[in-house]
């Protein structure tokens, strides 16, 4: 009698399942990529576990015995749930693209043009995470990325998209008063936004030695969309990207408060992993975001 604890190995059952179901532990142990001998073995040791013969075996063939076709309709129709359950995530993996991403980029450039990609990819179903950290790309939870660097990260295939650039930027009301920004000798009365970083590398760009006091600075939000949405309700003069926030400018909420474009030297890349690179849903979401982002170089070709 089998008990309880001795539950029969995974490998017993799997071995007597294919031999079952295909009548012939020579075509099992081709279906499982072994050896008839190790077929026969498992089978025998499943059926001295359990006390019980599963199997008649003749000279040429192998047939059930009434306690065998008990045990087979089980396991047969387990496997065949199994094997269904794998097919239905392959066909899931094939169709869901999870996608990481900064939260300006993702909010301010991505989000608004996603609509143009389900037209395009209506079969494709998008998981979009927002997140400041680079999230890791080898565990299979993302399958793509959008990043913010020089595009050398192992183990992953870098698609250039456009640089990254940032200029002053205020609301129209505040054109005026933002003139003196690259007067060192004028003392500011519109507070900056911003990255403090970003204002010096532009500061420098343009020439200037202005050394901004801390008390230049309006707040200190944790996102450049965040420091966007401040520049437009007129708070202070934003240091941001004219090719992401681009709608503010043409919509006239936001005017550039000098000419001059700066950078960091860095760009926005579209990246996954180099094992996966040509899975269809990776290749057409990177064809689909290569062409919005020639859209919207060619767009803001005046900053570039």
């Amino acid at each position: 009698m089998l008990g309880t604890g001795r539950f029969p190995s995974l490998s017993a059952i799997r071995a007597f399942e294919a031999a079952a179901r295909l009548g012939s532990f020579a075509k099992a142990a081709e279906e499982l990529d072994t050896t008839a001998a190790s077929v026969s073995y498992h089978v025998r040791r499943l059926e001295t576990q359990i006390g019980v013969p599963l199997f008649v075996r003749s000279a040429n063939r192998v047939s059930l015995t009434v306690p065998g076709e008990i045990v087979a309709r089980e396991a047969i129709g387990a496997f065949a749930a199994l094997r269904a359950s794998f097919v239905r995530a392959a066909d899931a993996d094939r169709s869901h693209l999870s996608l990481t991403t900064l939260p300006s980029l993702g909010t301010s450039w991505l989000m608004p043009r996603l609509g143009r990609f389900r037209e395009r990819y209506p079969e494709l179903e998008l998981e979009l995470d927002l997140s400041v950290e680079a999230k890791d790309l080898a565990g299979g939870r993302f399958d793509a990325a959008i990043r913010n660097g020089h595009g050398d990260w192992p183990g992953l295939q870098a698609t250039a998209l456009f640089p990254s650039v940032f200029v002053p930027l205020c609301a129209p009301a505040l054109a005026l008063a933002a003139r003196g920004l690259t007067d060192p000798a004028r003392v500011l009365d519109v507070p900056l936004i911003g990255r403090r970083d970003w204002w010096a590398l532009w500061f420098a760009a343009v020439g200037c030695e202005r050394n901004a006091p801390a008390g230049s600075f309006a707040m200190q939000l944790p996102a450049e969309y965040l420091d966007i949405s401040a520049a437009v309700a007129g708070q202070g003069i934003a240091i941001g990207s004219p090719i992401l926030f681009r709608h503010e400018i043409e919509s006239g909420r936001l005017v550039p408060a000098h000419e001059r474009v700066a950078g960091d030297g860095r760009a926005f890349w579209f990246v996954a992993p180099a094992a996966r690179r040509h899975q269809a849903k990776i290749a057409r979401f990177r064809e689909w975001i290569g062409d919005e982002a020639a859209v919207a170089r060619e767009a803001a070709r005046t900053y570039l």
